[in-house]
Parts: C-alpha cells; structure tokens; sequence
C-alpha cells in the first residue's frame, strides 16, 4: 500500500486561516502547523508555542537550489559548504534586526536564529546542500494578551519572514566575494590544522594574528590600533602551506613541553587562550584565522569542589591519609590538587594529544614541589607528586605534549624542550638561556618513583544518567554557556573554558542522552566513539528528531568534561587485571 504525502498548502492559505483566527485564544494558532509553499521558499511551522510567553514558536524555511543559486563551487565539499552556511546565518540575523518589530505581548514580533560568534561551527541553525538552504529560527507569533493577532501574524511569516529569507538565502543577494573569501579562509585554517602533525607541531600562531580580545566578555578582536601583531621569533618561525594564502609564516610550537613564561600583563595568558581557542575555525576578520592547534588540544585547571567519579589519580597523588587509594579516586568535593590531577586523567581518557595549563588557574602544590619544601617535608609524608615531575614523562611515553604558562617557578627548565618568553605581548625564544640556568643545580630531586601507572578503564553505569524531573520524562538543556540542566541536576561545565557556544552546551545535553542508550558494558572512549560517530555519520539531528535549530558541533572533550561532572554519575567496577592505558 502506497502512503499518500499531503502537498503543502500555498502561503494564500496560511493568510486566510490567520485571518479566521484573528482574535481568537492563543491556542488557535495551533491550528497553523504544517508545511506552506510558495515559488521560492517552503515553511514548515513545526512547533506553535502555547502562548504568547512561551519558548517562541520553531519555523523551518526551505530554500531549493533554483531559488538560492548558490555557485556549484560554494557546494564543493564540507568546508565550502559550512563557509556558506555561516554566513548565511550572520546575514539572517542581521535582517531580522532590520525587518522584525514588536507585535504585541511578550515575545510577539520576534524573529530570531542562533547566530554565530566568532568561531565557525557545524549549527542546525543553517544548512546548506546541493538541495538548496534550510534555515531554522524562532519565531513569536504576534498577541493581544492571550489573543491572536491574525493579520499581523500574516505580515510576519508572509513578510517579514520571507524578506529576511531572501535577504540572507539568496545568493545574488549576498557580498559573492565576501563569500568566497570566507570559504578561503576556513579552507586554509583546516589545511593549517592538518599540516601541524607533519611538521611535529602541536599550535602553530601566524604571524600578524591580533590574539587579544575587546574585554572578558566581548570575544572580537582588540582595535588594530590599540592590539600588537604577533610576531613569531626567528628561531622558532616556520613556514606552512594554505591551498589559497600560499605559504604561511609564524610560530611553530612543537611537540614536547614548552614554557610560555615572562613577566606580568606581558601577553602570556592571552597567547596561551589564542592556543586553547586554536581547536576551532574562526571567522574572517577575527584576528585568530590563522591560529590552530591540535584538534584534541585540552585546557587543564583546578577545579576545588567538583566530583570526581573512580578516576586513577594515582600517577600524581599515592595514598591519601586513613589508607585511602586513589587508584579509583572518588570524591564530592575534590581539592584542588586531587580535581587538577583528575582533568589531567580525564582529558587522556578522552583522547588529549596536548595539554594546556596556566599556573593562574592551577593548585600550587600540584604543579611543584621545591628543594626547600622537600627538605622540610620528606616524600614519605607527601602523597602528591608534582605535575612537574610527570610532564616529560606524559610526552615520552604517551606522547602528550604539553604548553605551560609559568611565572613563578624556574624548575620547569629542567623538563622543557621549548621555552618562549613574552615580552611587551611579543615573543622570543629564550630556550637556550633557559637550559643554562637549568645547569646550576637546585637540590630538588624528582619525585616520580616510576613510570606512568596503567589506567584501567571506567564504564559508566546507564541508570546514573537519570534525566528526569519529577513525573516528568527526561528534561535537558543548556541552562547558560557552562552549565547544563539534566532533570534534577546542574551540571557545572564553568572550568571548560574551550566550550565557546551555548548551542554546543545544548547539543551536549542532549549527547548525553544519546550517550546513555549506547551505555552497557562500553568504556568512556567507547561511549565518546559511539556519540560522535553517530553525529558523523548523521548529523547533529542524531541528537534531536524534533529538528531543532539551537545545536552547534562540540568536541568529545567537551562532552567527556559534561559526563565526568554530573554528580550522579556511577562507574562500574572494573573486573580482571587492569587493562593498560585508556
């Protein structure tokens, strides 16, 4: 038996029921949903919202290629694509601030879409195919209290809405060469990723990058003529190829421990955030195009009071007092030093090639241990042993590079293969200064009694992920940026500073559900392969069926950081012999 699909009425037929239901309760426009055509776009209003304060309603508009002519060699692969998506989603926000207005009570009037910042990122807010454009926005239908407002809810979906479609969907409309510009860009940002491990790199920082922000809270580039250039040192320059900017110089920072040291307010902790940022593409203009670094790149920090669930610490801190092993660590209230050495543990479990820290956010006493203490505190009394004391031998036999900003302490020479130094926000290579101090002998002695100690696996128990609220079925979502609502519970993500969107934080949330159905007898590397994957293989709508448009792509460091810090989280026990490195 054949299925009938239902055509789509014509945009006739939505003016004429939002002219029957004028002045009708707000539940009439219920009655709108479906699917509307008209030569050059397609509406699915998917969701009406119950009233007038509600979450606004979700409207798709399906843009075909015939309409949208976008040049065949903007749809030449992944990257092109999403450079055009991108911008389409900049230029739809920019038109509703233009053709949108207030139409009454609460969010009457709005039209909105999640809008990029100044990373370029994989959204469900725009796609672009050889079908055409699919933009996905909010939209709050027009009242009078709880009252329809039919005819102006007609000037905005058969208005207002189509204008800013064409304004932003339609290509001829839109700056070509702008375009194609930022399709170059992200090219050569990805061909710059790509080339760091050929050439034994872990970040590499072109020269003339502006790497300092507005504010804290405003991520666009300092003024050109307030910011300075990144100039690479000599003796650390390299070059790289781009398929459209040709060769690339700047600074190369290589695989091992490197130091970014200097004094105060010298562009250390700024050089080191471009680093941590370098995971992602960012757009034209931002000052940080050319700025990449090693896709599993892992900012690292203390983090006092967060859970740690059976988490193998032991490499950094033995047995706690009480005879307490931390072989399978566990802890409402971690330490500094006990949480640092967890992120340590969970970022390698997740699959981090590079480690990022900054002593301004890192527990002293976990970072080092000098002669003096050593002398006044005997090793037998001390179960920490310091990140300085492990740091090579994370690069030698696991083959994790690390970055350090340090400042205070100059026994980092002793283990560090690079070091620059920061000075008026430039750098300089100081790595053969560095080794002769290293020379003079400080009395500190190495308190690493050993190799690297294997890892067992931790397997998450599915029941633990519990997303419930009340009598209510699994309620998720982001809360703000760094922190999701996961049925009863707040997840704290505010120590995962390379979570940049709050649309990844949702997609997140939403991952984690996803993650619990493929839960059973799977490690955390498994569960992160089985999520990803299937967001690879099917898009972020594996995330969704509701088609949502407020999902942006994350790492799976991120969603290891989500997981590690829900409070309920229970890791079954580990049978057999310890099963070597995760």
């Amino acid at each position: 038996m054949t299925t009938q699909v239902k055509a789509p009425a014509d945009f006739d037929a939505l003016e004429a029921e939002l002219h029957r239901i004028d002045g009708r309760g707000y539940r009439a426009y219920k009655d709108i949903a479906g699917v509307y055509a008209s030569p050059d776009m397609v509406l699915h209003i998917d969701h009406v919202q119950g009233d007038p304060f509600a979450a606004p309603s979700r409207i798709r508009v399906v843009v075909p290629r015939a309409s949208a002519r976008i040049p065949e060699g903007l749809l030449d692969g992944v990257t092109r694509r999403l450079a055009v998506a991108d911008h389409m989603a900049r230029a739809f926000d920019r038109a509703c601030h233009r053709v949108a207005q207030r139409r009454g009570s609460g969010k009457s009037g709005m039209i909105r879409i999640d809008a990029p910042g100044q990373e370029v990122l994989e959204r469900t807010a725009c796609r672009v195919d050889e079908a055409g454009v699919e933009l996905r926005v909010s939209v709050g239908l027009p009242a009078a209290g709880r009252r329809v407002l039919g005819r102006q809810a007609a000037a905005l979906l058969l208005d207002d809405l189509p204008d800013a479609t064409e304004l932003s969907a339609f290509f001829d409309n839109l700056d070509a060469e702008r375009v194609w510009a930022e399709a170059r860009a992200l090219e050569d940002q990805r061909a710059l990723r790509h080339a760091l491990a050929r050439h034994d790199l872990v970040a590499f920082v072109a020269d003339g990058s502006i790497l300092p922000r507005r504010s804290g809270i405003d991520p666009r580039p300092m003024p050109s003529d307030e910011a300075v250039p990144f100039v690479s040192p000599p003796e650390r320059r390299v070059e790289l190829d781009t398929p459209h900017a040709g060769r690339v110089s700047g600074l190369g920072i290589p695989r091992g421990v490197t130091l970014i040291v200097g004094g105060g307010y010298h562009g250390k902790s700024t050089l080191l955030s471009a680093i941590e940022l370098g995971v992602y593409d960012h757009r034209l203009g931002d000052g940080r195009e050319r700025v990449v670094s090693d896709p599993s790149a892992a900012k690292i920090r203390a983090e006092d009071g967060r859970r740690v669930a059976k988490v193998d610490i032991s490499a950094f801190i033995a047995e706690l007092p009480g005879g307490r092993a931390t072989t399978a660590f566990t802890s409402d209230d971690a330490s500094g030093s006990t949480s640092q050495a967890a992120n340590v543990v969970e970022a390698l479990e997740a699959g981090a090639r590079l480690l990022l820290v900054d002593e301004d956010t890192a527990a002293t006493n976990f970072m080092i241990r000098d002669h003096r203490m050593q002398r006044l505190i005997a090793k037998d009394r001390e179960p920490i042993t310091p990140f300085v004391d492990r740091v090579r031998q994370l690069y030698e036999q696991e083959g994790v590079s690390t970055v350090l900003v340090v400042g205070g302490s100059g026994d980092y020479f002793d283990v560090a293969d690079t070091v620059i130094a920061m000075h008026d926000y430039r750098p300089e290579d100081v790595t053969a200064e560095a080794r002769a101090i290293a020379e003079t002998p400080t009395g500190r002695v190495s308190e690493a009694l050993g190799p690297l100690p294997a890892r067992a696996p931790r397997v998450p128990r599915a029941r633990s992920l519990d997303a419930r609220k009340g009598r209510h079925a699994d309620k998720v979502g982001a809360r703000r940026r760094r922190a999701i609502l996961f049925g009863e519970q707040e997840i704290d993500l505010g120590a995962l500073s390379q979570l940049v969107d709050t649309s990844q934080t949702e997609a997140i949330a939403r991952a984690l559900l996803l993650a619990r159905r493929h839960m059973g007898e799977a490690s955390v590397p498994d569960l992160l392969d089985r999520v990803m994957e299937a967001i690879d293989r099917h898009g972020l709508d594996a995330l969704d069926d509701r088609r949502l448009g407020n999902l942006a792509r994350f790492r799976r460091q991120e969603l290891a950081g989500a997981l590690n810090r829900l409070r309920t989280l229970a890791i079954d026990e580990v049978s057999g012999a310890r099963a070597g490195r995760a």
